[in-house]
């Protein structure tokens, strides 16, 4: 086991069966966790700091729902100049302490002209821009050289997730996320490629660890907020880091209510 899994461990009263990972604005999900053991990033071994907008950098782990979980409040981006190494080694540590599923979230741009802001959406499948992390020797220990893709995001998760939102009375969007490396966000036509492409919405980060955690064994299950719409549909949409923080926590309420509900 790593020292970062040590350090964790060390400081859990039990191992967590899920992981939660938050993106940009969406770290109020971690302020529902149940008698929460809060261990800032600077303290675990290893791990990065988390300098993008709405990152507070902390691993905070405790009771959510009906299990025992471990949340990321925030994350290590590539676009912030770390290696796919560091931007992963979370996944590859929650694994080591015995999580079994991840829920990955993020705040994306709308590519498909249906959706609005605040709408949430259901990753199904993903296009990936940005170096693949498993490149380099294959660490055995955690999985195969050639891991399969073809059901990245958990068809059982999903089905559970569309139940949710039904019983909670939402639509939820479903369909591609892809990733690029970021920081610049896109420019028209490249809102009018990723259209083309077969993506429904945008994003510089989650593919990344979903790979990793695919290569450990874990289920996934990936949930986008929409937090502004594509600048090439004439509306004179102009993005902004500010307004997408402020964009994903008027989201949050809802993204909560379902993972409290898949929990």
């Amino acid at each position: 086991m790593t020292a970062s899994a040590d350090y964790i461990l060390n400081h859990l009263g039990t191992r967590p069966s899920w992981a939660i990972t938050l993106g940009s604005g969406l770290g109020r999900l971690a302020d529902e966790i149940e008698n929460p053991t809060v261990i800032p990033y600077s303290d675990i071994p290893g791990f990065r700091r988390s300098t993008a907008v709405g990152h507070k950098g902390n691993l905070i782990a405790g009771r959510l729902g009906n299990s025992d979980v471990i949340a990321m409040q925030g994350r290590f981006h590539y676009y912030e100049g770390y290696s796919m190494d560091d931007v992963t080694l979370p996944v590859r540590v929650m694994s080591e302490l015995g999580v079994h599923r991840l829920v990955v979230s993020n705040a994306a741009g709308a590519v498909n002209p249906d959706y609005r802001v605040g709408d949430i959406m259901l990753i199904s499948d993903h296009i990936n821009l940005m170096p693949n992390p498993l490149i380099g020797p294959n660490r055995d220990e955690y999985g195969v050289r050639f891991p399969d893709m073809t059901e990245a995001y958990s068809p059982t998760l999903r089905a559970a997730a569309r139940a949710a939102a039904s019983a909670l009375g939402f639509e939820l969007r479903e369909g591609v996320y892809i990733a690029t490396t970021g920081p610049s966000y896109e420019t028209p036509a490249e809102y009018r490629f990723f259209r083309t492409a077969g993506a429904d919405a945008v994003g510089m980060s989650t593919v990344p660890e979903v790979i990793v955690a695919r290569h450990c064994g874990l289920e996934v299950l990936g949930l986008s907020v929409i937090t502004n719409q594509s600048n090439d549909l004439g509306n004179g949409t102009v993005n902004d880091g500010n307004d997408v923080v402020r964009a994903a926590d008027a989201g949050a309420t809802r993204l909560i209510a379902l993972v409290r509900a898949l929990l």
